[in-house]
């Protein structure tokens, strides 16, 4: 896929979204391109807050979204310039710099002209004015997004930083090319590239570690003594982006600021390197440079902090609030450089951010993204086929993007008629990503206040659900569970869809009022329909919502908007109320009544707990035939190899014996999906004490 192709089905979505959403085209691209950077992790989450408007001395005003990242306290704000040009005009830098101050003079109109007093108080916009006020002594950074679809002018290579009322502001374009690049990236996600010579003149100085390893590892480790100035200085200008997204999940729900490392930065910089364990890095490729005064490390590229976050934040935050001098401060610093394929450094990742988090309690839910239950969730959506629908004469796929960037980077080495025929078979309608998994099952669950949290910390709470459900029966994530997944989500759709065709809608909330409407359906079912539930199977047979449905859940959603805007709250910011268990409770207190129709669109609960029993027998024998071909691939005399190594290293294994015996005899014999299964566990206890599965 080249960069025409991709802006040509970048604007076709735009124009379909704005033409099912009732909605202008450029708040369709805005939220198309914040949903590309929140799964990207360019942004925590997003809130549509539209506001245009003049202030002093009639000067425009433009507001269309922020992001308050609660982890470094970057205040983020989105502005967008549309064109509905086929051609659009090229930006320019002094186009840039003009619409970029439309956002810097909310800010002074807000802080300094009472710009409240002439928004709706009821208003998204209204709730943005109140959290700027709320946190204006947290907010360390504001970051101006601009959202363009016109091509950027060659000549900008970068926007000054500026300041306003002390605190630093950011600029960055997100046009078209730079989102086609950041799909492009093996990541997923947009590289960070740092010049450490930009900061220290000569770079960090480092030892390789690599001569006693050379050729025989998927990696090359260095050792390095980084100032904690510099440390502090890159994590200031890149933020929470050098945290490797489910580090930073698990770090954002305990302390940012690690107290006894502040205690240090305070009272004994001088002891900052012998108190503190450093931090360990990754990146996809290093320069390292050589001098007759050692090797130094001159940059980076697609740098993620796997461990030290707390200590790389609190370095940064004692800078800030503290004003502390740094410079007495140096610390040590692992690096290592991936060269492998995609999966595999992936997958590497994520095992050296578990070694290194060993101090911590991270369970595997913290590393999530590794999860078998995505990986199975993957291979399902891979393999079963939606019913056609709409006098379609080929079934299609709901693609499960396992991470990010997949469903795209499947297309790119794809020839014309290569790639026509994945998009019939896996239209763009019906991609999924975990996040939006996550959304849809979290609101089905009951658990609207923590989809209203934003996209990581709903997330975060998915992944814990599923791994202690997955510790207990596996099997209940199987075909059936996909299946009524992507029913919710086709609910969830509709449901957002619903909103904005409503005479009552304002263009605000919607996130809430569909995550709310869909918590109250389920809630109200179980609690008038104590036997019946919701026929998800129907939904996806159908691949559509029943009239039944959305027309119960259109009154749902006006009950939610009234109730999470009524003046009587509990938090005046209604964004912020949205994201209370309070606000939930008062929810589900409502007097309402489901239309007695409801009946027809539900089933009797022992027939789903009938088939939910069939599906896990069903994945177990799923689960059985996988371990058998895995175990018959690997073959015979690999078998035979860990039977000597199991000897030798004297690992128990009593009963395994009848299955590792006739593993060594294939293909004579071939063991059966429980001897595989017993297989398995084997090599796995195996590979903790030393073997080397490849």
């Amino acid at each position: 896929m080249e960069l025409l192709e991709f802006r040509k089905e970048l604007l076709e979505d735009v124009r379909s979204t704005a033409a099912a959403y009732g909605e202008g085209s450029s708040a369709a691209y805005v939220g198309i391109v914040a949903n590309y950077l929140v799964n990207a992790e360019v942004l925590p989450d997003f809130e549509v807050a539209f506001y245009t408007g003049s202030g002093y001395r009639n000067r425009r005003l433009r507001i269309d979204g922020y992001a308050l990242d609660e982890f470094d306290f970057t205040m983020n704000l989105v502005v967008a310039d549309y064109s509905n040009d086929d051609d659009p005009k090229k930006i320019t830098k002094s186009d840039a710099e003009q619409i970029f101050e439309w956002p810097i003079r909310f800010l002074d109109e807000t802080y300094n002209n009472n710009l409240h007093i002439k928004i709706e108080i009821s208003s998204a916009a209204a709730d943005l004015i109140d959290m700027l006020k709320t946190q204006r002594e947290k907010i360390r950074k504001y970051r101006i997004l601009l959202f363009t679809n016109r091509p950027m002018s060659g000549r900008i290579e970068s926007f000054s930083i500026k300041d306003f009322e002390g605190i630093s502001v950011e600029f960055q374009i997100w046009d078209v090319e730079r989102l086609f690049k950041m799909f492009l990236a093996d990541s997923g996600r947009e590289n960070i590239e740092i010049d450490f010579t930009q900061y220290s003149d000569r770079g960090i100085p480092c030892l390789d570690t690599n001569t006693a390893n050379e050729g025989e590892t998927p990696y090359s480790c260095y050792l390095g003594v980084i100032p904690g100035v510099v440390l502090a200085d890159v994590y200031d200008r890149y933020g929470a982006q050098l945290l490797e997204g489910n580090v930073r999940s698990f770090l954002s729900t305990k302390v940012a600021v690690n107290k006894k490392i502040r205690e240090t930065i305070l009272t004994s910089p001088h002891m900052f390197f012998a108190f503190n364990n450093g931090v360990s890095a990754t990146a996809a490729n290093a320069v390292i440079k050589e001098t007759p005064e050692g090797k130094f490390i001159t940059s980076v590229k697609d740098f993620q902090i796997i461990n030290g976050g707390q200590t790389t934040a609190s370095l940064s935050n004692a800078r800030y609030k503290d004003k502390s001098d740094l410079k007495a401060i140096s610390l040590q610093i692992k690096l290592t450089v991936i060269n492998a394929d995609l999966d595999e450094t992936h997958n590497l990742m994520q095992k050296i951010s578990r070694s290194s988090n060993s101090q911590n309690k991270v369970s595997d839910a913290d590393f999530f993204s590794t999860h078998p239950f995505h990986i199975r969730m993957e291979q399902i959506s891979r393999r079963i086929f939606a019913p056609a629908t709409g006098g379609a004469q080929h079934d299609t796929h709901w693609f499960y993007e396992r991470a990010r960037g997949q469903y795209l980077q499947a297309q790119m080495r794809m020839t014309k008629a290569e790639r026509n025929r994945f998009l019939t078979q896996n239209p763009k309608h019906q991609l999924i990503t975990k996040t939006d998994f996550a959304k849809a099952r979290n609101s089905w669950r009951g658990l609207p206040h923590t989809v209203s949290k934003g996209a990581q910390s709903n997330f975060s709470e998915f992944a814990n659900w599923v791994d202690d459900q997955w510790s207990v029966s596996e099997e209940s994530f199987n075909e059936r569970y996909f299946q009524e997944s992507m029913a919710l989500y086709i609910l969830f759709k509709h449901v957002e869809k619903l909103v904005t065709q409503q005479t009552w809608y304002e263009q605000g909330y919607r996130a809430n009022i569909v995550t709310y409407s869909i918590a109250s359906l389920a809630h109200l079912v179980k609690k008038q329909y104590p036997s019946s539930t919701l026929d998800l199977q129907m939904i996806w047979n159908k691949q559509e919502v029943p009239d039944v449905i959305s027309n119960q859940i259109g009154m749902l959603a006006k009950s939610v908007l009234d109730s999470i805007t009524d003046p009587s709250r509990g938090v005046a910011n209604v964004t912020q109320w949205c994201k209370r268990e309070a606000c939930w409770n008062r929810i589900k207190e409502l007097d309402i009544v489901l239309d007695e129709n409801i009946d027809s669109v539900l089933i009797d609960i022992e027939n789903v707990r009938t088939e939910a029993r069939r599906a896990r027998k069903d994945q177990k024998i799923v689960s059985g035939i996988e371990a058998q071909t895995k175990v018959v691939n690997y073959g015979a005399d690999y078998w035979k190899r860990l039977l000597a190594f199991i000897a030798e290293k004297k690992i128990p294994f009593r009963s395994e014996v009848d299955a590792l015996k006739i593993a060594c005899k294939m293909p004579a014999k071939l063991p059966n999906s429980v001897h595989s299964q017993k297989l398995l566990a084997l090599l796995d206890r195996a590979v903790s004490e030393g073997w080397k599965e490849d």
